[in-house]
């Protein structure tokens, strides 16, 4: 039985803010309490629209006394300094993907953290879905054995056709690696485990872009990062992947992800979703077999992760979405990028534990037993 609310703060009201402030109010556990944005104008609206007790500066949210999580939606090029500003302000932070630009900064919010005795958490929390975790439960089950391989791949043309500000796509902390790759990073590092080398190549394919979509039609966009990401990953315990990131194709049919394993292959579904399909083939069978979802929480839940940490702020356990998996995440982009520049392999110094996955019998928006 839930006894208080964790009250919740959230610094950046842009277009993904929207989706959060629907999601967030559904777990019990959780109250969005206020919100804030360099536009005290815009988060006035997104107040409005759901009922946000209070909008505000960012000064003033951060001053608090009540707030225990900011939530950080802000650009990659703020996510540092926020999430710093709300650690020195004595509150647990959850920052949209990825954790920060550098290393450096994911660092320095890690151990202010640890030193304050606070939470990180951040983005994407999709893995906790009923798609990747039924997967997590394929594999533990051992249902294609023990995996050897695995192949990933975000094919698109990025993001000037729709996006109402695109830009900062294609500068440092963007490009498909950094904003789509923590996806299916994050899915590879829970469902197989950590990264311990890397290499890779990389290019931009169109240095100069034009914005189709409104209300920017017409800009252009100078390319600042690559846009063409290849990597090739050797985890821990052995297995061989290869990613792909791209916003530089018009179309392909490659899978989202495949697993291979010495029993059989798993299909996983797109890893920026919460559902399936989830598609098992086994050589017993000789054919593709549909998996059912075991676990809940298939609809858009981004916030789930924060709902996660909420608990773990009340009971001390671990939670999922965690500081050391974004930081790991983080590490292996940046070793794909550093190999593809340098032409050489990357160990990697980071490593995580596969956060637990969550039970299959919970009741809908309850995290915890």
């Amino acid at each position: 039985m839930i006894n208080s609310k964790i009250k919740v703060g959230v610094i950046g009201c842009g277009v993904i803010s929207k989706t959060y402030f629907t999601v967030l109010q559904t777990f019990e556990i959780l109250e969005v309490a206020a919100c804030a944005d360099l536009l005290l104008e815009r988060a006035q609206a997104r107040a409005a629209e759901f009922n946000i007790p209070k909008a505000c500066t960012v000064e003033e949210l951060l001053a608090d006394p009540h707030i225990q999580i900011v939530l950080n939606l802000t650009i990659p090029a703020a996510h540092a300094a926020v999430a710093l500003a709300a650690l020195v302000a004595g509150k647990s932070v959850y920052n949209e993907k990825p954790l920060t630009i550098t290393r450096e900064e994911g660092r320095r919010i890690l151990e202010l953290a640890q030193a304050r005795n606070l939470l990180v958490g951040c983005a994407p929390d999709t893995f906790l879905g009923g798609g990747l975790q039924t997967c997590r439960k394929v594999l533990d089950d051992g249902l294609i054995g023990e995996p050897i391989g695995a192949f990933a791949a975000m094919i698109s043309h990025g993001h000037e056709g729709w996006h109402p500000a695109p830009d900062f796509y294609y500068q440092p902390g963007g490009g498909p690696m950094f904003d789509m790759g923590p996806y299916y990073l994050t899915a590879l590092a829970v469902l197989i485990g950590p990264v311990r080398r890397v290499t890779g190549m990389a290019r931009i394919t169109f240095p100069e872009r034009m914005i189709t979509s409104q209300p920017l039609s017409g800009a252009k966009i100078q390319v600042r990062v690559p846009t063409h990401v290849t990597g090739l990953l050797e985890f821990a315990n052995g297995a061989i992947g290869n990613i792909t990131t791209t916003f530089d194709v018009w179309a392909g049919e490659l899978p989202r992800i495949e697993i291979y394993g010495t029993e059989g292959t798993l299909s996983v579904p797109d890893p920026n979703g919460f559902r399936g399909p989830i598609r098992v083939w086994r050589p017993d069978t000789k054919e593709w077999r549909d998996i059912p979802l075991s676990h809940g929480h298939i609809e858009n839940s981004r916030g789930i992760g924060v709902a996660d940490m909420a608990y773990a702020l009340r009971s001390g356990r671990p939670h999922r979405a965690n500081g050391d998996l974004a930081y790991h995440v983080l590490d292996i982009m940046h070793a794909i990028h550093d190999a593809a520049r340098e032409g050489r392999q990357v160990d990697l110094q980071s490593t995580v534990t596969r956060p637990a996955p969550l039970p299959s019998d919970l009741p809908e928006n309850i995290l915890d037993d």
